[in-house]
C-alpha cells in the first residue's frame, strides 16, 4: 500500500507542489493521475520514490517510511518501486539486452553493461522481460536503431526485470504518436492484471487515462480534486479540472 498522510512540498521558492495530500492505493491498482500542465502530478509521482522529498506529513510504501530511507536502503528501496520516465533513460550504443540486464545488477560499474559480462539467468530474467512487452526479438539491436515507442518498451522491460511491486511512469507516453501510446499503455495494462503490479500514470492523455486505468486522481494548485473509480470521471468533473486557473509552477522540477 502506498499512503499519503497529510502531505506537503514546498519549493525553494516558496511554490506549493503538494497541498495537504491524503490518498491510499492498494497492491494491484491501476491508477492514472490527470491535471493540467503544472498541476502537481509529476511532484506526486516522484515524492514515492523520493526523486523529490515532501517538506510535511507522512509518505509510506508497503509500512516503509519513505523520508527516513537513506543510502543504501534508498536504493534498494528504489528498486522495488521501479521509475519508467519520458525520456526513456537508456543506454543507446547498447544492445537492448544489455540495457534490461543493467537492472539487474546494483550500482553496476558502466563498463559491465559495455562489456556484456552478465550470466545465463540474468540474460533469460532479461529476454522473459522483453518478451512481456512483445519486443524481445530486437533483443541484441542496439538500442539507438529503435524507434521511440520501442524504446519506452524497452524501459518499461528493464524496470519489470528488477521485480518491483510498484510501477510508476512520469510521462510514458506524451513524445509517442497515438497508435504507440496505445500499444505501450496496454503493455502496462498486461503486467498490471498478469503481474498483480500496483501501477501509477502520470499523463496528460485524458482519453487514454479513461481507457486503461481504474482509478482516476486528479490534481490541481497541488490539491487532489477528484478521486474515485473511471465511471465517476464525468465531462463535469473533466471541465472543473482542466479549467483555466493558474496551476503549480516548474511541476517537472
Amino acid at each position: 500500500m502506498i499512503k499519503f498522510e497529510n502531505v506537503s512540498k514546498i519549493y525553494p521558492n516558496g511554490t506549493k507542489g503538494l497541498d495537504n495530500i491524503n490518498l491510499e492505493i492498494e497492491q494491484g491498482e491501476f491508477v492514472a493521475i490527470i491535471g493540467a500542465s503544472g498541476a502537481g502530478k509529476s511532484t506526486l509521482i516522484r515524492a514515492i520514490n523520493r526523486l523529490i522529498d515532501i517538506t510535511e506529513g507522512s509518505l509510506t510504501v508497503n509500512d516503509i517510511d519513505v523520508s527516513s530511507l537513506k543510502g543504501k536502503e534508498l536504493r534498494q528501496f528504489r528498486r522495488s518501486v521501479g521509475m519508467i520516465f519520458q525520456s526513456y533513460n537508456l543506454v543507446p550504443r547498447v544492445s537492448v539486452i544489455r540495457n534490461v540486464m543493467s537492472a539487474l545488477v546494483p550500482e553496476m560499474p558502466f563498463i559491465r553493461v559495455l562489456l556484456g559480462t552478465f550470466s545465463q539467468e540474468e540474460k533469460m530474467t532479461a529476454l522473459k522481460s522483453l518478451e512481456r512487452v512483445g519486443i524481445a526479438d530486437k533483443a541484441f539491436i542496439r538500442t539507438d536503431q529503435l524507434s521511440g515507442g520501442q524504446q519506452q518498451r524497452v524501459s518499461l522491460a528493464r524496470t519489470l526485470a528488477q521485480n518491483p511491486d510498484v510501477l510508476l511512469a512520469d510521462e510514458p507516453v506524451a513524445a509517442l504518436d497515438p497508435v504507440t501510446a496505445e500499444r505501450v499503455m496496454e503493455d502496462f495494462k498486461h503486467i498490471n492484471e498478469e503481474l498483480n503490479k500496483t501501477v501509477l500514470i502520470n499523463i496528460h492523455h485524458v482519453e487514454l487515462a479513461l481507457k486503461y486505468a481504474d482509478r482516476i486522481i486528479a490534481v490541481k494548485k497541488g490539491r487532489v480534486i477528484f478521486d474515485g473509480p473511471v465511471a465517476e470521471c464525468t465531462e463535469e468533473v473533466l471541465a472543473d479540472i482542466y479549467s483555466t486557473e493558474e496551476g503549480v509552477a516548474n511541476e517537472s522540477v
